[in-house]
């Protein structure tokens, strides 16, 4: 994509005022000058003056003070009457972070000016912070050449106090010793740009613009190429809407002065390191569109975020899976993956796509959203597989416009109300698409998402009935929780739990609802296990919210509760405890402690999925709601105590996900998966303990108490018969495999060899001299069917042979779905 180009109302710097001369000081003043002779007031977390200190000292990032002093400091945002705020360019001969475009005017109050620069805590209770307000007088005239005359100190409205720091790694490298560690005055003031001179100081600023708040938010975007400065960034995106919105009210009434609260953040992460290897500090994530930048920073050409991908959890921070390698090491798997490609191991009910358009687009649609799961969602029986694309589709639709954290940045009561109104309009009104929200293919939906309301609107009643509930409902429920400030996660679990039934259980109902609507399964299915789908849903999204740890951190909205990861979180002087803290690596004990609770937590809702599972009758619906369960606790087995869950997303291999989904089908596979799952945790969870000294209690010992009843619950229903079933079946198949390729390879070597004298064989034993051209191409086609032949025999022997078949099936029709439904007992 080409660079953004800056319009022409740009008013470049052309040449010097007299700026520093009318402030007495000298026209030939350097920034240096400046660094080592302004006297900087320094000041604690608490915003209390501690003494002053030159510039130079305070923005110095190194080993002694890794992120400099921190010290006061002030922003401008000057309006016109038009609504438009001021940028400016910094200057490129500035020291710290030049040429990047920020707000009106940032600098500091100075100690040793008359009238006085430095404000009491009574006159920041009061708002009235005078020295502040002369201080950015004095940096107005200094810097753009508005005469204080133009800018009456009782025009400024103090708002309130950002606490941050960031290091210059943009312009000095990863090592920088250059940053800026603050407690930013934010100051609103509107004057009339016709009586507004600005005349730029070259040596302050290179350009200004006047902008609205849709043209600030399209420069911002990180495909325009233009630098911002960390501070304005943090502003525009947690305040600056909000403020702007109504700037009448916000410079006339106190509605949005917080004269009480610090608020603090640490920076996008190309802002740390520095001279002083600093991290994370303050626990705030960067707001959205920097962690978006972060990741076009940061993907040294691989890619980490890619707008044409699905938002949510996939694109925004790095993957972490395993090898290539590691994958091949597992031949099961392998085969797994390539009858899942291109074997389509479930036979796909016909939905009425080839007759009917928008039934086509739902189909196509539905692979491209779902990713996974579209083959066992089109293998439902007829009568159910359309219903559940649509109810998939509407729900995505729906999820699509919660996730969106840059579409609705301006006015977030819009998101609220699309959320609460979109059963209504969306599901009703055939022609209603919306643009500009989601990325990729969800994007897509949303643009022709009349296509699959109007496939909604030919569902039986009692389909479209329910679909319309939950739909009502979980809009409302997410609409509830736009309003909550979730950059810190949930407050407690009774809470988190309720998201989850929100965006998950609720799904749980609904699928029970039309299961029993359709026939397919019991009338009483949907009056008796409304508890039990809505652990199903929990269950799979707190495996969800646990994996996505650091991209739902990054987005601004976490999930982690606060009553659960308090417990753990570090904790510094002066400030409140931080979700992001897990983040850095010298918290990384602690991060794991915590995730292990939550996983543990996440457990507890197993034995009511294995009793829902257990009621189903019908083989399609019981493959339907069986994958995701074993996708998920596959899934809490991989992070339970990874620490790469606070360094990136954490999958499962394609393999192993494959294999899963063939090996879903039944009651004792279902039980067999789980209880391997359950003993694996319990395994890592005894170490956990070892580690702790052999200590019995604590959390890890509630893990292994909770899976050792997981793993009795499902070897009472077979479970353990099943595990021994695949074992002994792929040890016999491996051995033999290894027999018949040390048999065939001899002789598939002996019909190439091309005669019994002269041919390959005899031209091999006389060494690599009395090789042909051919007998390379040879060697090579054998080596690869030495491969598929082990391949082959070993997934062929795994799957299929077994001396005890007979007995294993008996076994199969006695715990599984046969049996009529019967409950766990």
């Amino acid at each position: 994509m080409p660079k953004f180009k800056l319009p022409a109302i740009l008013t470049p710097s052309k040449k010097k005022d007299e700026a520093n001369s009318r402030w007495g000081r000298s026209a030939s003043m350097s920034q240096d000058d400046f660094m080592r002779k302004d006297e900087c007031l320094v000041v604690d977390e608490q915003d209390q003056l501690t003494g002053t200190e030159n510039k130079y000292n305070c923005h110095r990032f190194t080993p002694q003070q890794p992120r400099g002093k921190l010290h006061r400091a002030f922003s401008v945002f000057l309006f016109d009457l038009k609504g438009r705020l001021l940028l400016q360019q910094r200057a490129a001969s500035k020291i710290t972070f030049p040429k990047v475009w920020t707000n009106t005017c940032c600098s500091h109050p100075l100690s040793g000016f008359q009238p006085s620069e430095i404000d009491t805590p009574e006159d920041v209770a009061t708002g009235t912070v005078q020295g502040i307000k002369r201080a950015a007088i004095r940096k107005l005239e200094h810097e753009l050449g508005i005469p204080s005359t133009q800018v009456p100190i009782e025009k400024f409205k103090f708002l309130t106090r950002l606490h941050y720091w960031a290091a210059d790694t943009i312009t000095h490298g990863p090592t920088s010793e250059w940053g800026e560690h603050e407690i930013d005055y934010v100051l609103f003031l509107q004057v009339p740009s016709t009586s507004l001179s600005i005349k730029p100081n070259p040596d302050e600023v290179d350009a200004t613009q006047f902008v609205t708040l849709p043209e600030l938010q399209r420069l911002m975007h990180p495909s325009s190429g233009l630098l911002w400065s960390p501070w304005f960034k943090i502003i525009a995106e947690r305040f600056l809407p909000q403020w702007w919105a109504d700037l009448s009210t916000t410079l006339t009434t106190n509605v949005h002065f917080d004269p009480i609260t610090i608020h603090r953040f640490d920076p996008p992460v190309e802002h740390m390191g520095g001279g002083g290897s600093a991290g994370p500090f303050l626990g705030s994530p960067p707001p959205p569109l920097a962690a978006a930048a972060l990741a076009a920073a940061t993907s040294n050409g691989n890619g980490y975020r890619d707008n044409s991908k699905k938002q949510g959890a996939y694109g925004k921070v790095k993957s972490h899976s395993e090898s290539v390698f590691s994958q091949l090491l597992r031949i099961d798997e392998v085969f797994c993956a390539l009858r899942v490609k291109f074997a389509h191991p479930f036979p796909e009910v016909d939905m009425g796509q080839k007759s009917n358009e928008d039934v086509r687009f739902c189909n196509y649609i539905l692979g491209k959203v779902s990713r996974s799961f579209a083959a066992v969602i089109r293998q439902l029986p007829k009568g159910l597989c359309l219903e559940t694309v649509v109810f998939y589709l509407v729900l995505r639709a729906l999820d699509t416009v919660e996730d969106d954290m840059e579409a609705f940045v301006a006015d977030p009561s819009v998101k609220i109300q699309h959320l609460r109104s979109f059963y209504q309009v969306a599901l009703e009104d055939p022609s209603w698409t919306m643009k500009g929200v989601g990325k990729g293919d969800e994007a897509r939906l949303l643009e022709e998402f009349n296509r699959v309301v109007r496939v909604f609107k030919s569902l039986a009643p009692e389909m479209q009935e329910v679909i319309g509930d939950i739909t009502r409902r979980m809009g409302n429920g997410m609409a509830d929780f736009v309003d909550k400030d979730l950059g810190q996660g949930t407050v407690g679990v009774k809470e988190y739990d309720l998201y989850c039934h929100y965006v998950a259980g609720l799904v749980g109902e609904g699928l029970t609802r039309m299961f029993a609507s359709s026939g397919f399964e019991s009338a009483d299915l949907a009056t008796t296990s409304e508890e039990l789908s809505n652990s199903m849903g929990l269950f799979l999204q707190k495996t969800n919210i646990i994996r996505d740890y650091l991209e739902d951190f990054v987005d601004g909205r976490a999930f982690w509760p606060q009553e659960v990861w308090k417990l753990y979180a570090p904790s510094y002087p002066g400030t409140s405890p931080s979700l992001g803290a897990f983040a850095a690596p010298e918290n990384r004990k602690k991060g794991l402690a915590c995730l292990d609770h939550l996983v543990t937590n996440a457990l507890t809702h197993v034995p009511h999925c294995l009793d829902y599972m257990s009621r189903l009758k019908t083989t399609e619906i019981f493959r339907f709601c069986a994958i995701p369960q074993v996708m998920a606790i596959a899934t809490l087995e991989k992070v339970y105590h990874n620490p790469d869950v606070f360094t990136g997303v954490v999958k499962i291999r394609k393999g192993l996900a494959c294999k899963l989904i063939l090996e879903a089908s039944t009651m004792g596979e279902l039980f067999a998966c789980f209880e391997n799952f359950a003993g694996k945790i319990a395994e890592k969870a005894r170490a956990q303990q070892q580690e702790d000294g052999g200590r019995e209690g604590g959390m890890a010992g509630e893990t292994v108490k909770l899976c050792e009843e997981i793993k009795k619950l499902c070897s009472g229903q077979g479970g353990s018969e099943e595990r021994r079933r695949r074992g002994c079946a792929g040890k016999q198949g491996t051995y033999l495999a290894v027999v018949l390729t040390i048999v065939i390879v001899p002789l598939l070597a002996w019909f190439v060899r091309g005669g019994a004298e002269g041919g390959f064989l005899g031209r091999l034993s006389d060494g690599p001299a009395g090789l042909l051209g051919t007998d390379y191409v040879r060697m090579a086609i054998l080596v690869v069917a030495s491969l598929v032949v082990t391949f082959g025999l070993s997934y062929m022997v795994v799957n299929i042979w077994a001396p005890q078949e007979g007995k294993w099936k008996e076994m199969g029709r006695t715990v599984g779905r046969s049996s009529g439904g019967k409950k766990l007992k």
